[in-house]
């Protein structure tokens, strides 16, 4: 994931502003980490350079 990304990401579930953790990353791009809303406390993995942003379902 670029981190230019950053600019036009947002929470799918509440449209809140997403913190970026990077775990793993080269000179293009973040490979692994985390994007975090603070406003429904909700993470997404980036696994591979892809974030999953689909909401989480509670079970």
């Amino acid at each position: 994931m670029k981190r230019s990304l950053m600019d036009i990401l947002c929470c799918p579930v509440c449209k809140g502003d997403l913190a970026l953790t990077a775990d793993k990353e080269d000179a293009k791009e973040v490979l692994e980490g985390t994007l975090h809303c603070a406003s429904c406390k909700t993470d997404y993995p980036i696994h591979e350079g892809i974030p999953d942003l689909l909401p989480r379902t509670n079970q």
